[in-house]
């Protein structure tokens, strides 16, 4: 008998399934910048492109179809699953997973009001995702217009996720399905949102 049989179950499980992961090196059809620094243990797969000045850590591993923009930095063992989009001077840290279709470091929705319609806001901020973050599939995390948007260490995004431009989230959160999060939003550790929940912006959750 085991106190904790599903964590128990969860070891069990990686004993035998060994998840997907592209072959080692880099396939030629891979467009990579020269100023790119890659890491001699990588595994990068077909049709990826990276940036200039992007930094891809030892044991990283870039599905098929990523895009790395100019100035990102990939920490070690992180994993991009296929289609996602790494947008310039993001900062993502070890040990996370960024799955099919996310988009991290996208413009915020940032546009100033005017008599003639909306003036836009340039975004020139960036995304940090501390180490052991995983981005489900289609979640997208917004970068602002100065500062940085966070996610703290070991927290889990699930699918179809918006996290708007400047927010903050602690460490060890839980956010669902469908959670919208508007910008400067501020959420401590250890919070779970569940699925569908919305939070309006300046908002904070201890």
């Amino acid at each position: 008998e085991v106190k904790e049989p599903r964590v128990v179950l969860a070891h069990a499980i990686a004993c035998f399934y060994a998840p997907v992961r592209p072959a080692s090196g880099i396939d030629p059809s891979a467009q990579i910048h020269p100023t790119a620094q890659i890491a001699d243990d990588v595994a990068i797969a077909a049709n990826v492109v990276i940036g200039a000045h992007v930094t891809i850590g030892a044991g990283v591993a870039i599905h098929p179809n990523v895009v790395v923009y100019a100035g990102a930095k990939v920490s070690d063992r992180t994993v991009l699953h296929a289609n996602c989009v790494i947008h310039e001077r993001s900062e993502i840290g070890p040990d996370c997973v960024i799955h099919s279709g996310a988009v991290i470091g996208s413009e915020g929705f940032g546009f100033v009001p005017v008599p003639e319609g909306w003036v836009k806001m340039p975004q020139s901020g960036y995304v940090v995702l501390a180490a052991g973050v995983e981005v489900g599939c289609n979640a997208t995390i917004d970068r602002p217009a100065l500062g940085t948007t966070q996610v703290g260490r070991n927290t889990k995004i699930d699918n179809l996720v918006q996290i708007a431009h400047g927010s903050k989230i602690g460490e060890n959160c839980a956010i669902a399905a469908q959670v919208g999060m508007a910008g400067g939003v501020k959420i401590g550790n250890r919070v779970i949102l569940a699925g569908q929940v919305g939070i309006v912006d300046h908002i904070e959750i201890g």
